[in-house]
Order: structure tokens, then C-alpha cells, then sequence
């Protein structure tokens, strides 16, 4: 670890990095523009702007116009780059772009290291009596067998319930059955919507839940900045572990720890063909989903905040970071007691050009709220709820139990997320010129 000292050199140092890589790009795309005039820098934007109106129409129509955007992105990203190529600009705009790209990698770093991590509270546990852990032999491709879970947990003192995925098993009653049993700790290695389950019904008893990363994705394991490499790691939380205190969403009246779509993705994976070919399921159904020829029309009001129907629409349990690039789609916090909004509603080409120009606030509505209601015409629509295909009676609320659930996670874990930033470069050449 370095002391503040020694972190306070290496913000300045980056900081310098970043506003002289910064600068050298700048200064490489004027010259372009000096030696062969602003039209060449237009030209890539409009070839930009025409390959995301071709995306569009391939993805909201079929047949000749589908076949005809796709057609599109591919001449006009390929006209671009041969013109760059002609005129002898490859090379400066390339490393432009390098540099430029170094400098926002350089600058982010920098002021991280000047912006202390404000990470969710832990506190001290004592070990389990009578952990119960439930696993998921098929999840994630087979990971319990791969990392000898099962093994691994038992000589922990751990009892193991392996799950049946041939036949349909209640989770929660199978979790509620151990609680009944004496367990003080439940645990999970599966998917989020398995998690979700029985996370709710930890929260019921105040007991506390391991997450083993063992699913697919591990989008809750993530956040908590558990090993998503090696899921046997997050055993470690068994012997040496900490409790936080995390919120827990509900819908319905059910609890879920990432995430409720509404809209185009909640109808998509409502297809029994969507879990074996998700690709060409979804290219099929998004023409009329886009459209508003299919699928139930929704709205939403947010506190207060109406949006009118959405094509998509997602809720999340915590905001995520949409300022973080490097975050990865990272969710900062798991306690600040707010439902994250994201709503998208692109209504033809000319939208999905300007967001691909960079008009982020066209179709595009990001908040936080503690109640998020949705309606819609339809008696019932389609929700995905962390992945789950559910079908709910309108309207639908979501909503958030701030601190409901005690996680047990390891005492060190590798990867726990930092909070996101905001770029300030008038802040950063203070830095680098060390004022």
C-alpha cells in the first residue's frame, strides 16, 4: 500500500499524463484539420451518424430493410475508414485517438487516487454455527463441480443442499425449511435470481447471506466486490468474514437484488426460444416491439416523474454509475436507499444518430427515485426480474428496504468497486501543476 505521501506523487504524476496526452491529441487533430480542412472530421461524423441510423433499421424492421441497414453500417464504416486511409490520416487520427484514449484512462486514475473510497460499512462477524448453503450444480456452466464447492464448503462446517435442476424446486422453501431447522446463515451458489430468493428469505429472519459467484454473470457478486474468477474465494466469508448492510428491492412483493426490465427486454425473454438462441430471438421481435405493433404499452411515474411509454424501461436496486466508464456498468453503492431509473424510448433513425453523436439526453432518462410505478392498458404485462421471466398484474411498484439485507462477504475481497467520478480537468491541471 502507498502512504499519502506517496499516492499524492502518483495522482500528480498521471494528472501531468493525462493533460499531456490530452493536449498532443488536440494538437494532431488540428493539424489534420489545418492540412486537409474541417470536411474530413464532418465526413467521419456523418458516416458515424449513418451507420447508427442503419443499425436502426436493422434492428426495428425485417426483410429488404433490414437487410439494407445492415448493408449501411457496413459501407459507411468502411467508406469512412478507406477515406482516412486515401488521404494519409490513418496514422495521425489513429494515434490520436490513442492518446486520447490514454489521457481519460490517466485522468481517471488520477482522481481516484485524490478521492477517498467511500466504501459500504463492514462490520465484524462471528463465524457461523450452522451455515446452510444451497448450490446450483448446473450454474455458470458447471462451476461447483469445477471449484470443488461442495468439498471446499463441508470442510468449512458447512451443510450443502445441492439443487436438483432436472425438476422444479421451491428455493425459498427449501431456505425457509433450514432456517426452521436451526441454520444462522444462508448462502447461495447460483444465478441472481436464485440469490434473489433466498436473500429475501434471509432478510425475513435477520440472518446473514453468503453469495457464492458461482452464476452466470454474477452482476450482484460484482458489486459486492467478490471474486468472480474463482467462486470458492467467497467461502473464505465462512471463517473470516464481515457483515454489510444492504439494501433489498421489491416488486410484487418479491424481493430482487439487480435489477426489473420492463418493456422490450422483459417481452423478449418471455419467448421459450430466448434461453437457446438469443440472438435471432430477439431480431425477431424487435421490429414490432420498437414499433408499438406489439407487446404491452407502458408507463411510468418516478416520485413523481412521469415517463410516457418507454420502450425500455429499467429498475435497479441502487443506482449505477453511468458516468464511470471504467466501472463496467457497476453499481457504486448497494445502501443508499434509492432505486436506480433508466428509460429509453428512440423513435427512428434520426434519434439513434444523435445518441451515437453523442445527444446522450436524447430518448434517454436516468434518475433515482424511492418508488417507481408502472402501468399500462394491459390487465398484466411481461417483467424480467434479475433475469426471471415473470408475467405481474398492473400496476407494478417497486420498491426498496434500505438495509434489509446483512451480507456476509469475505474480509478481504479483491474487487470491490470504487465510487464513481465526474471528470474535472480544470481540477486536474490544478493537480498537475500541484495547487
Amino acid at each position: 500500500m502507498f502512504g499519502p505521501k506517496e499516492q499524492a506523487g502518483r495522482a500528480r504524476l498521471l494528472a501531468r499524463v493525462a493533460l499531456g496526452c490530452g493536449v498532443v491529441a488536440v494538437l494532431l487533430l488540428a493539424a489534420m484539420i489545418s492540412l486537409r480542412g474541417i470536411g474530413l472530421v464532418l465526413v467521419g461524423l456523418v458516416g458515424l451518424g449513418v451507420a447508427a441510423a442503419g443499425v436502426w433499421w436493422a434492428l426495428a424492421y425485417r426483410g429488404g430493410v433490414r437487410v439494407l441497414g445492415s448493408a449501411l453500417v457496413v459501407v459507411a464504416l468502411g467508406l469512412v475508414l478507406a477515406l482516412f486511409i486515401q488521404s494519409g490520416l490513418w496514422a495521425p487520427v489513429s494515434g490520436a485517438l490513442l492518446l486520447w484514449g490514454c489521457a481519460m484512462a490517466a485522468s481517471d486514475r488520477a482522481m481516484r487516487l485524490t478521492r477517498p473510497v467511500h466504501e459500504m460499512l463492514a462490520r465484524t462477524a462471528e463465524p457461523a454455527k450452522r451455515a446452510v448453503l444451497l448450490m446450483n450444480p448446473r450454474s455458470g456452466g458447471g462451476k461447483v463441480g469445477k471449484f470443488d464447492l461442495v468439498a471446499k464448503a463441508e470442510r468449512l462446517g458447512a451443510q450443502v443442499i445441492l439443487l436438483d435442476a432436472s425438476t422444479h424446486q421451491d428455493v425459498a422453501a427449501l431456505a425457509r425449511q433450514a432456517v426452521a431447522d436451526g441454520a444462522d446463515l444462508l448462502g447461495v451458489a447460483g444465478g441472481d435470481g436464485t440469490q434473489a430468493l433466498v436473500a429475501e428469505v434471509a432478510a425475513e429472519h435477520d440472518l446473514p447471506f453468503l453469495v457464492i459467484s458461482a452464476g452466470t454473470r454474477n452482476h450482484f457478486a460484482m458489486d459486492l466486490g467478490l471474486d468472480r474468477v474463482d467462486p470458492s474465494r467467497c467461502l473464505d466469508a465462512l471463517v473470516h468474514g464481515v457483515d454489510l448492510r444492504v439494501d433489498l428491492g421489491t416488486v410484487a412483493g418479491r424481493s430482487f437484488v439487480n435489477t426489473v426490465s420492463f418493456g422490450a427486454y422483459a417481452e423478449i425473454v418471455q419467448s421459450p426460444a430466448y434461453r437457446d438462441a438469443k440472438a435471432g430471438t430477439a431480431l425477431e421481435a424487435l421490429p414490432e416491439l420498437l414499433a408499438g405493433q406489439a407487446g404491452a404499452r407502458i408507463n411510468a411515474v418516478a416520485d413523481g416523474i412521469k415517463l410516457n411509454q418507454p420502450q425500455a424501461l429499467l429498475v435497479s436496486n441502487n443506482p449505477y454509475d453511468t458516468r464511470d466508464r471504467l466501472g463496467g456498468g457497476r453499481r457504486p453503492r448497494l445502501d443508499t436507499g434509492r432505486l436506480g431509473v433508466l428509460g429509453l424510448r428512440v423513435e427512428g433513425a434520426v434519434q439513434a444518430a444523435a445518441l451515437a453523436l453523442g445527444g446522450q439526453s436524447v430518448g434517454v432518462t436516468a434518475l433515482t427515485a424511492r418508488e417507481v410505478l408502472v402501468a399500462s392498458p394491459e390487465p398484466q404485462i411481461p417483467v424480467a426480474v434479475d433475469g426471471e421471466s415473470l408475467v405481474l398484474p398492473v400496476p407494478v411498484i417497486c420498491t426498496l428496504r434500505p438495509g434489509a439485507l446483512r451480507v456476509r462477504v469475505p474480509r478481504d475481497r479483491p474487487g470491490t468497486p470504487p465510487t464513481g467520478l465526474v471528470r474535472n480537468w480544470r481540477l486536474l491541471g490544478a493537480l498537475a501543476l500541484n495547487r
